[in-house]
């Protein structure tokens, strides 16, 4: 399987009506504030609009005026979705994170895309260190090879839109930005989210406010936490606790979490709970914590593009990393795109086609959850040696496997497993 540098731009599939939105380390957060607002529009969906349009950015300026948003329940056609996780933002709370000087870094970064008949979702990871090209934006010039993070600091989120869009080939009409405070708000808004531990996790480089508001170093008791406020913000940015210590197994709590989280959203508990909803919308509207992209500023575009999220089966929406390697001589500590695995995987999610993941897909950091249960084995009775055995006819409607790239569906329980030196 070969590698590169300068990874090929995938190629674009002509037929598919690209309609993209919210959702990304909390980006399926961003679909309950969407589901959300059919219960703000009954309560006043105007304030809803009018706050969030004040503080939207125009990801398409070359394009002029944009096309109208469809009626609610008209959404029709596919869709792909990109939030972006900004370290270094200014609106994040310097007493959480501290000071930082330098540039503002997209750390994370995770597009959505949701099929045409609207049955299956793929969400993909982008690891911050990925070397790929880079497109001309206002504040920089085309490069061939750097880091994907450095592209909000090109030019904030039309530039990183641009960039994901060339590597992926993909459509993104629809962005949101978000801090890391935003991931406290909505932790706090739903309630908690359970998260699975095979062992203690500890990180003296993770500091976060417990709900007294004293700082606290990242400890984690082995078992289920049910994570809210600071406790998820300093989970989910542990690189030092989990895995190998690296950026991938930090990928892999973060999918973890979102995994969790989409289950508890589609639960009876959540969707039914219009407190819960109303105060998840407010949340994605207050500039503090998100800022939408002024394509995705109208509520009957957020509430047909629920209408949509909502009815995909849990084993149906799939969490996988951009395929990459860090064994790049050239790029040490950096992670180079696997590309024969990236063309297949986009190739696939262009042609809106499913797929299962290999074996040995369960990314680092990661392992099935040991507790969830499993179907007995059925002993096979013996083969008759004087019958000669009828080669197995092929599946014509399985779906293939993709070899190469990690992660897991919403409907699989994982848990994180400590690192240790």
């Amino acid at each position: 399987m070969k590698t590169s540098p300068q990874p090929t731009r995938h190629a674009r599939n002509p037929n598919a009506r690209a309609w993209s939105r919210v959702l990304s380390l909390v980006g399926i957060v961003a679909a309950v504030a969407l589901v959300s607002t059919v219960s703000i529009a009954a309560v006043g969906a105007w304030t809803f609009t009018s706050k969030v349009e004040e503080n939207a950015v125009d990801i398409h300026p070359e394009q002029g005026e944009e096309q109208a948003p469809p009626a609610i329940g008209a959404l029709e056609g596919g869709f792909n979705v990109l939030v972006v996780a900004a370290d270094n933002d200014a609106n994040q709370s310097q007493d959480l994170y501290g000071e930082r000087d330098g540039a503002t870094l997209n750390d994370v970064n995770m597009l959505l895309h949701v099929s045409q008949d609207h049955k299956t979702a793929v969400a993909v990871s982008f690891p911050r260190d990925l070397i790929i090209a880079h497109p001309e934006c206002e504040k920089g010039d085309a490069m061939s090879a750097a880091p994907i993070n450095e592209a909000w600091g090109r030019g904030g989120l039309p530039c990183v839109v641009a960039t994901v869009s060339e590597l992926t080939g993909l459509d993104i009409q629809y962005a949101v930005s978000m801090t890391f405070d935003a991931v406290i708000a909505l932790t706090d808004a739903i309630g908690g989210v359970p998260i699975c531990l095979t062992g203690r996790v500890t990180d003296d480089n993770v500091v976060y406010p417990d709900e007294n508001g004293v700082l606290q170093h990242l400890d984690m008791p082995a078992g289920i936490t049910e994570v809210k406020g600071g406790l998820a913000a300093g989970f989910l940015r542990s690189r030092h606790g989990v895995g190998d210590g690296g950026d991938l197994s930090r990928i892999s709590s973060q999918q973890q979490y979102l995994s969790s989280l989409v289950r508890k959203m589609k639960s009876n508990d959540t969707l039914g709970d219009f407190g819960k909803l109303y105060s998840l919308a407010n949340v994605v509207a207050d500039p503090q914590y998100f800022t939408l992209s002024t394509s995705l500023t109208k509520v009957d575009t957020m509430v047909s593009m629920a209408q949509a999220l909502r009815t995909i089966d849990l084993n149906n929406i799939t969490f996988v990393q951009y395929p990459g390697t860090t064994n790049d001589p050239d790029y040490p500590g950096k992670v180079v795109p696997t590309v024969d695995a990236a063309d297949q995987l986009f190739a696939l999610i262009a042609a809106d086609q499913p797929f299962t993941l290999g074996a040995d897909s369960q990314p680092v950091g990661s392992t099935t959850e040991p507790t969830a249960p499993t179907d007995p084995t059925v002993p096979e009775a013996p083969a008759d040696p004087s019958v000669p055995a009828e080669p197995a006819a092929p599946d014509a409607g399985a779906a293939p496997v993709l070899d190469g790239v990690t992660g897991s569906t919403a409907q699989q329980e994982t848990c994180a497993v400590p690192f240790e030196d």
